[in-house]
């Protein structure tokens, strides 16, 4: 089943139904207020919304066009926003660019901090660009969302409580972000609003890529209409979302709507299959060239992330966005 939210529904839009070939949408309001509340009361309102999934797919209900400019990302803010760094090999590569080691434990505890679950773009939405020196980057990321997690869940636990699965751009301002992380409080000014795929889908939407914690798909980018990265989301994963889930919980309890990200998507052969984001091109420059060639983002510039299935029909629908002055 593939959900997503309408713009037209207030903060936290209006829920559809969307075709599994990414054609249809069909209003969900007459079971629920929007998808932030229907992960509120999962046991209760999905089956309901399979119902109703099984009627469209079999053509018994009216439908909409499917339309990605009409979409919010699927919870257009949610109660928490928590991202990862699941792949080691891109922590490694930011963290030589930033002149800092890795944690002693980084190969055991998983690295989480808290962004801003306030509000976040559309999956088409415009990318804004207040200041050019800001150096403004894009990371493709995959993320979760949550039933209620209860606190001290393990991570065989926390395979039953990952609801729905989306793509993330988790926006990052790169020369703001240093200077930033020296204070040594974390990330707050160089993490503006990120934006989700259009669609959230069930893990049963996967088959067989889907192992209950990791994606077995390539993430493909392509920058101002060129191939950026083909990476593979299942292969050099350091820690699966339940991993990232049961460290989440380890000190209090998830609340039903919580959005885990996995970090950019990142394989060691990067210089076969490219990369997610700027930042991991401009190190590996430097490390073969001594000097980083690769501009951040600037107006007019695009990026679209996309995740096809073994037949290769996109799953989520794709994030595709332009950078826009201010």
């Amino acid at each position: 089943m593939k959900l997503a939210s309408l713009k037209d529904g207030g903060r936290d839009g209006t829920p559809v139904v969307v075709s599994r070939d990414l054609s249809r949408m069909v209003l969900a309001t007459s079971v629920v207020k929007s998808v932030r509340d229907a992960i509120e009361d999962w046991r209760l309102t999905e089956p309901l919304l399979r119902a109703l999934n099984d009627k469209m797919e079999a053509f018994e209900v009216e439908t909409i066009p499917y339309d990605p400019t009409a979409l919010a990302s699927p919870l257009p803010r949610a109660f928490q926003w928590a991202d990862g760094s699941a792949y080691l090999s891109h922590m490694r590569l930011v963290r030589k660019a930033r002149g800092a080691e890795m944690p002693e434990n980084s190969e055991t505890d998983p690295m989480l901090y808290q962004g801003g679950s306030d509000g976040f773009l559309g999956p088409v939405d415009s990318i804004p660009c207040v200041e050019k020196d800001w150096g403004l980057d894009f990371e493709g990321e995959i993320a979760v969302i949550t039933d209620d997690v209860p606190m001290g869940c393990s991570p065989e636990q926390a395979k039953s409580h990952i609801k729905l699965i989306m793509l993330c751009n988790d926006i990052s301002l790169r020369n703001i972000m240093r200077p930033e992380l020296v204070k040594g409080f974390g990330f707050f000014q160089s993490k503006p609003a990120s934006a989700f795929s259009p669609v959230c889908v069930t893990p049963d939407e996967l088959g067989a890529a889907w192992t209950g914690g990791r994606i077995n798909l390539p993430l493909i980018t392509t920058y101002n209409g060129n191939e950026f990265g083909i990476v593979d989301a299942g292969k050099d994963l350091s820690f699966e979302f339940t991993d990232l889930i049961a460290h989440a919980a380890r000190t209090r309890n998830l609340a039903a709507g919580t959005i885990i990200g996995s970090g950019t998507v990142s394989n060691e052969n990067h210089e076969e299959v490219g990369s997610n984001c700027l930042a991991e091109k401009r190190m590996i420059e430097t490390i073969q060239n001594g000097k980083a060639t690769t501009r951040f983002m600037n107006p007019g510039d695009t990026i679209r992330f996309e995740m096809l299935n073994s037949e290769g029909k996109s799953i989520f629908g794709a994030i595709d966005q332009t950078v826009v002055a201010g």
